[in-house]
């Protein structure tokens, strides 16, 4: 019996044929035809099953159930509040794709997805309780509690990026400010890199770009902090300080086997992570109890498709 993992981005859409175990058999994708709705994102999404089925010759009555990663906030039925790169709102996704397939399908925000295949493969794996931290362009998260997936009482939970941790000098996208996501994010490195850049023009950095600023990305930061360019250190810095008062928190709250950190900035774990554990020591309560491990996740692309279809077996198992 298998289970079919989506990973639905605002892109692409991955599609993969996964085993009872979280072993990906077969995968495709397809960009996401944004411009026709829901119901034409869903065709899509169907087409990518079908043809997936049909190259590995598995029936429909070999599947299990389908997991679906959504980039944005949904009920335990599938039903959308709002995904914002996909410009949905309360829409009934879950239950057309379930009604057109004639499979279970389940239905979970991405980087809770992404928490659960590091929690059945992955980093976290063998754990009671662990947080994933997903550092790309924003800042999502995943919560396990008791080997049970935590998404709160409306779905609408595991925010990590939204908890307030200090003033910042530019506003969230949710409206609010100092969220944790405006400090450590590659967009918050960025904004912060370029503040730092309109005094400093001799910094590695400025000539990296030939001075054109619109052009700094994170790797780019991580790539000079290497290299020992004090506005490139001084950028991550800020970055650990202030995900070292929220791991801090979750710590103090969750009292988590494992935190996890995945997405593009964790590539550049190198620079940071070292640090970033002694950082954290400052803010946990029981100092003397320093046990939550923290690690580079170890799923990176194919996070999603196994999140998703590993989500489904918890989902029919639970």
């Amino acid at each position: 019996m298998y289970y079919i993992g989506v990973d639905l981005g605002g892109t692409s859409i991955k599609v993969g044929l996964v085993t009872e175990s979280g072993s990906i058999i077969k995968k495709n994708s397809g960009a996401t035809p944004v411009e026709k709705g829901y119901e034409g994102v869903t065709n899509k999404i169907i087409e990518l099953i079908h043809n997936l089925m049909e190259t590995t010759e598995v029936k429909k009555e070999d599947i299990k159930a389908v997991g679906v990663g959504v980039p944005g906030v949904a009920n335990e039925e599938g039903f959308i509040y709002f995904a914002t790169n996909l410009f949905w709102k309360n829409v009934p996704f879950g239950e057309k794709l379930q009604e057109v397939t004639g499979m279970k399908v389940y239905v979970e925000n991405d980087a809770t997805v992404a928490a659960v295949a590091e929690y059945t493969n992955g980093a976290t794996a063998g754990t009671k309780n662990s947080i994933f931290f997903t550092l790309g362009t924003g800042l999502g998260g995943g919560i396990i509690i008791n080997n049970q997936v935590f998404s709160g009482s409306h779905g609408i939970g595991t925010e990590v990026g939204h908890v307030i941790v200090g003033d910042n000098f530019y506003d969230c996208t949710c409206g609010s400010n100092g969220c944790l996501e405006t400090f450590v994010s590659a967009t918050a490195l960025i904004k912060h890199c370029k503040s730092l850049l309109q005094d400093n023009k001799e910094s590695m950095i400025y000539h990296r770009v030939e001075g054109d600023l619109e052009a700094i990305n994170a790797r780019i930061i991580f790539d000079c902090a290497r290299e020992g360019d004090s506005i490139a250190i001084k950028t991550v810095n800020r970055m650990i300080h202030y995900l070292a008062i929220g791991i801090g928190n979750f710590i103090n709250i969750f009292d988590p086997d494992v935190i996890a950190i995945g997405g593009g900035i964790s590539e550049s774990g190198d620079v940071f992570l070292e640090d970033l554990k002694e950082e954290v020591k400052k803010y946990i309560y029981v100092k003397s109890m320093n046990i939550t491990e923290i690690k580079l996740a170890q799923f990176k692309n194919d996070a999603g498709i196994i999140g998703s279809a590993m989500y489904a077996k918890l989902q029919l198992i639970r």
